[in-house]
């Protein structure tokens, strides 16, 4: 019997490959079909054709029965319809049994954002006397002049960024590549941080060793200087995105223009921040309308 781990190497392979779905987008298709298949395991489950929508029912009830979250729990069916959807292609299943998996209905959780007082006095926290507070103060300036995200920034070559033009080329998932520009202070940080560097690494960020900085790397950084600013709701690496999208709502972008720059496929992803920009619109109303007082 062919084993489990053949299929999800082979699914893994087609995705990285022929898909080009981004190392993080890889790693967690992989972690979910590791879990399933301790799963099948413990289900003595063998014979991958026998699978149906019964069985990944108990599959999805076991995750609830450890308390996985709703969102966690949404993102391993996806990962089993896109898994199936390709062994049917391949031939070796005939027909997908997670096709009719319901998503659980998801909470809507508004995305946490820095002020402009706020995210002005992370900003000024590097300590600018030697490179790597030099480099760090250009990571954070790069992360709120564009809203890209950590593991974008992570792949962005030094080849990447147009000094003259203002702007840089990220690629974001499924490697799709965008433009996107660089405000002043982020093309004087980043000047300053290259005219410092003397390796010759193509990476626009690099670590202690000189090699090019990781995600993780990245996002180790990233926490540091939101601890320090000691503010005061819990914040993730993530928040610089969600500053940079709330900030040009309430400053008079529109939704379609916020999109391209996030890189968002659908502008329904973009919405949920123009609920984080009410309090910003009631001010605008109460200014413009003859009736609002």
């Amino acid at each position: 019997m062919i084993p489990f781990s053949y299929y999800k190497d082979k699914f893994l392979q087609f995705i990285s490959l022929e898909r080009n779905y981004s190392n993080n987008t890889s790693l967690n298709y992989d972690v979910d079909l590791r879990e399933f298949d301790e799963f099948l395991k413990e289900q003595k489950m063998t014979d991958i054709k026998r699978i149906d929508y019964f069985f990944l029912r108990r599959f999805l009830g076991r995750l609830s029965e450890k308390g996985i979250s709703k969102r966690s729990v949404s993102r391993k069916i996806s990962t089993l319809k896109s898994f199936f959807k390709f062994l049917m292609r391949e031939g070796e299943v005939l027909n997908n049994p997670a096709a009719s998996l319901i998503y659980p209905r998801l909470d809507k959780v508004l995305p946490k954002f820095m002020t402009e007082p706020q995210i002005a006095m992370v900003l000024e926290l590097p300590d600018t006397n030697d490179i790597w507070g030099i480099r760090d103060k250009s990571i954070l300036e790069f992360l709120y002049s564009t809203g890209a995200r950590v593991s974008e920034i992570a792949d962005t070559k030094i080849n990447d960024v147009d000094f003259i033009a203002g702007i840089v080329k990220v690629k974001g998932k499924g490697r799709k590549e965008r433009l996107l520009p660089l405000g002043n202070p982020a093309i004087k940080a980043l000047k300053a941080y290259m005219d410092l560097r003397t390796d010759k690494n193509a990476a626009l960020f690099i670590n202690h060793r000189l090699t090019k900085i990781t995600d993780r790397g990245l996002r180790n950084i990233i926490e540091r200087y939101i601890k320090k600013a000691a503010i005061k709701f819990k914040l993730s690496p993530h928040v610089f995105r969600h500053t940079f999208a709330t900030h040009l709502l309430e400053h008079g972008a529109d939704l379609r223009s916020v999109q391209e720059l996030l890189g968002h496929s659908s502008i329904a992803t973009t919405q949920v921040y123009t609920h984080l920009t009410i309090d910003s619109l009631k001010r605008i109303y109460e200014k413009a309308h003859p009736r609002a007082k």
